[in-house]
């Protein structure tokens, strides 16, 4: 196949742009170890029956240890107001540091789990339990089913639907994070009615 001139080879990289950027919490009360956050790019969807997410993190990142022993994490979701704490979870160690206090965040219970803490400051979160750890090569993948979910009261409309718009929500795109922008479309909008649409506030 012939090159595209109108395409630039950058050679085989994770160029795959935006992706979520949440800050995922554990805990190892057993061995002494205190609430900690890191931050993680590389977490995805992989299945929806049941529930499962997967993390992708360095065998010499201080988090791996806890979430392999202790069979569970958060994954929080971030918004603009937490992008400073996002990216100091992400170059601080948990080893050095104690990120919950160094950015004033406070560790809350997650429903579901025993020892990882969410973070009362996030607009959502994710309670996981670790299912399997496949070994790639300079991450180890993390693949863990979610066992709930919970959002902050203040992003419930009054029809209970959830306003996302609201919570700021922060991507990642190739080491920079990036404000989401204004709503394009929803899951079939390309073939709703004009009914459909209406309710949705949008036109063909």
């Amino acid at each position: 196949m012939e090159k595209n001139a109108n395409f630039r080879s950058i050679g085989a990289t994770t160029y795959l742009s935006p992706v979520p950027v949440v800050m995922l919490g554990c805990a190892d009360p057993a061995n002494n170890i205190a609430p900690n956050l890191i931050t993680v790019a590389w977490a995805g969807v992989v299945c929806s029956k049941p529930p499962m997410i997967s993390v992708s993190i360095r065998k010499e990142r201080f988090s791996h240890g806890i979430i392999k022993d202790t069979g569970e994490f958060t994954l929080n979701l971030t918004s603009q107001a937490l992008c400073r704490a996002t990216d100091f979870c992400g170059v601080k160690s948990g080893r050095e540091v104690d990120k919950f206090a160094a950015m004033n965040l406070t560790p809350i219970p997650a429903p579901g789990l025993e020892v990882a803490p969410a973070v009362a400051q996030a607009p959502a979160f994710l309670s996981c339990k670790v299912k399997e750890i496949i070994e790639l090569g300079s991450h180890d993948l993390f693949l863990a089913e979610v066992v709930d979910v919970n959002i902050a009261e203040e992003y419930f409309t009054e029809s209970g639907s959830i306003n996302e718009e609201a919570m700021e929500l922060v991507g990642y795109v190739h080491g920079k994070y990036r404000a989401l922008s204004d709503v394009l479309g929803f899951f079939g909008y390309s073939i709703a009615s004009d009914e459909a649409l209406e309710r949705r506030g949008m036109k063909r």
